[in-house]
């Protein structure tokens, strides 16, 4: 079961857009994360948010870049970054996002 957290414990419902550019070299990538309207940032949710936690049975990988889009001062969205720095953390990335891909409806199009 693949899913994504933003406070340990609690599962993001919400199916992001995300966007992969990568090296030419394949050294290095990043993957930004895009969710609207987030439960994280729901007036129900209390839990502070810590870092994106995509956790598989693989483990977990974890990034804290995380920032959130306000609008008239209200929370609209949330955009993360991965970066990843070898070909290895890229390969795990990609088994992470193609068993959330086929849990959640996702797929691969390039631009």
């Amino acid at each position: 079961m693949a899913q994504i957290q933003f406070s340990r414990g609690i599962t993001e419902d919400v199916v992001p857009d995300v966007r992969l550019t990568r090296s030419k070299t394949g050294d290095s990538a990043t993957a930004t994360f895009i969710f609207q309207n987030p439960k994280a940032l729901s007036n129900d949710t209390t839990e502070e948010i810590t870092g994106m936690y995509l956790i598989d049975e693989e483990g977990e990988i974890v990034t804290r870049e995380v920032k959130g889009k306000f609008v008239n001062g209200k929370p609209e969205a949330l955009e993360a970054v991965y970066v990843m720095k070898s070909t290895q953390e890229w390969d795990r990335f990609m088994r992470f996002m193609q068993r959330y891909g086929e849990e959640n409806g996702l797929e691969l199009s390039k631009s």
